[in-house]
């Protein structure tokens, strides 16, 4: 559908334009699918070759959200008729969807021109992203971010396993862990947002942009951009940052052992006098095992490796681990039954078999591999 994603430019003062781009599902909140990617990344390309064209904005439709993640119930729907068909393999929408979602995340990573993501509202899974690798990243006072694939029987993707290696302490593992929302104070801590604007003014920041004068060179550009998020930030009090309060905490959690010494430390934290840190022990305790095992295998192999490296990584793994009955489980019962009481494979972590895992990360094309041009 060619609506799914709005396209326009904006036209500046100087006569160069801004490319716009909003993903079209408010409903769904602005869930990514790859009907959305395959709309998003031509004019992508097409924009960083234009020289009228000075930057982009990335933003979602509504009121309620950037983007929600990936369109995994598409993903579950394939699954399930491929299986109805007697095919135990990845159908190839599978790997298309991985493939050309973790090509749009790393364009918008190594984009040559400024991007600004609006990201008010749910910023989750697939939408965070899209957003982490923009140059100029807004969040709101009513942004809700996390990566909360534990809950589906997944992992934090979309390189993910690059970026929470990069937050302050152990706070990367923690959200991987437990899948805890986190609020536009907690994301300019962590690194996951820059700016912090109110959502009404969105239209002033449109504004300020068709009548600057922007420039030919794209780094004074960023700078430019820079100052005028700066000059209209949000002065109100914001809502606390729980990861910072909470830093020291979390760092005793996680600590430097075992995923064996951290899960009876986070399952307590179920029972914690803190709203949040009882949220975020609840949460893990309720998630797949198995998620947790792969999510913590996942930043260890990934703590060196580049963005690139990572990105072809999580394609491995991503499509074998959809396979897997966790995923269509925890997919079933969140976003389709919607009676939240999925039945995992595995009562706890360290029931999951090291060569359960293990065979995620092997290579399952045949050739180069998909991602072998990301440099």
């Amino acid at each position: 559908m060619n609506d799914c994603v709005l396209l326009r430019e904006l036209p500046t003062a100087c006569g160069r334009r801004f490319g716009h781009a909003t993903l079209n599902a408010p409903a769904a909140l602005n869930a990514l699918s790859l009907q959305m990617i395959d709309r998003i990344a031509p004019q992508l390309g097409a924009w960083a070759e234009d020289p009228g064209i000075v930057g982009v904005v990335l933003d979602g439709a509504g009121d309620r959200a950037f983007c929600a993640g990936g369109d995994v119930r598409a993903l579950y729907a394939a699954i399930r008729a491929a299986r109805a068909e007697g095919r135990r393999d990845a159908p190839m929408v599978v790997k298309a969807f991985f493939e050309r979602e973790y090509r749009l995340d790393y364009r918008i990573h190594t984009y040559p021109k400024p991007v600004l993501c609006w990201g008010h509202g749910v910023v989750m899974g697939g939408g965070v992203g899209l957003m982490v690798g923009a140059s100029h990243r807004v969040v709101t006072p009513q942004t809700r971010m996390a990566m909360p694939e534990i809950s589906i029987g997944l992992y934090p993707d979309v390189g993910g396993s690059w970026f929470l290696n990069r937050m302050p302490g152990r706070t990367g593992l923690f959200l991987a862990l437990t899948g805890a929302q986190i609020n536009a104070a907690d994301a300019r801590f962590a690194g996951l947002g820059d700016f912090v604007l109110r959502d009404e003014d969105k239209a002033t920041v449109l504004s300020a942009l068709a009548h600057t004068r922007w420039h030919a060179e794209h780094e004074a550009n960023r700078s430019r951009l820079s100052h005028l998020l700066g000059e209209l930030e949000c002065r109100d009090r914001l809502q606390a940052s729980a990861l910072r309060g909470q830093f020291d905490c979390i760092e005793e959690v996680i600590g430097h052992g075992s995923l064996g010494d951290i899960v009876p430390r986070l399952r307590a934290l179920a029972q914690d006098a803190d709203p949040w840190l009882r949220a975020a022990g609840t949460t893990f305790d309720h998630g797949a095992p198995s998620s947790a095992v792969l999510s913590h295998a996942m930043l260890r192999r990934a703590r060196h490796c580049s963005l690139a490296d990572v990105l072809r990584l999580e394609f491995q793994v991503s499509v074998a681990a959809v396979m897997a009955a966790d995923f269509s489980e925890g997919v079933r019962a969140l976003l389709v039954d919607k009676d939240r009481n999925p039945r995992w494979q595995h009562a706890s972590p360290d029931e999951v078999a090291p060569a359960e895992i293990e065979a995620l990360f092997a290579p399952d094309f045949d050739g180069p591999h998909p991602l072998a041009d990301l440099s």
